[in-house]
């Protein structure tokens, strides 16, 4: 991701962080902490790609949107949700209708 090699300011740069978590989720572990703890960024990179939940803020994984929609997207997600969601039946319905494999996390 080109995020990578953009400099500090650009990593904190909403704009530019959202127009790359949308082309690429993943990009989202380059973006400045700040904007990993952002609801509307994190829900973006997940919307792109479920596993950039890995990369959210800790607060963000356990919020039931963000995990909704990053196990919709990839149940392998699953595995970087906080505990309480993880026990939850409605997300791990939805992660292991998308993945069956779900079920190991």
């Amino acid at each position: 991701a080109a995020l990578q090699y953009a400099g500090a300011a650009l990593k904190s740069d909403t704009d530019i962080v959202i127009a790359a978590v949308q082309q690429h989720g993943l990009a989202l572990q380059y973006a400045d902490a700040e904007l990993q703890a952002d609801e509307h960024i994190v829900f973006a990179a997940v919307q792109q790609n479920g596993s950039a939940l890995q990369y959210a803020s800790i607060a963000l994984r356990e919020n039931n949107g963000i995990v909704s929609a990053a196990v919709q997207r990839s149940g392998a997600a699953l595995q970087y949700a906080g505990a309480a969601l993880r026990a939850d039946r409605g997300i791990v319905y939805k992660a292991v209708s998308q993945n069956c494999a779900a079920l190991q996390y």
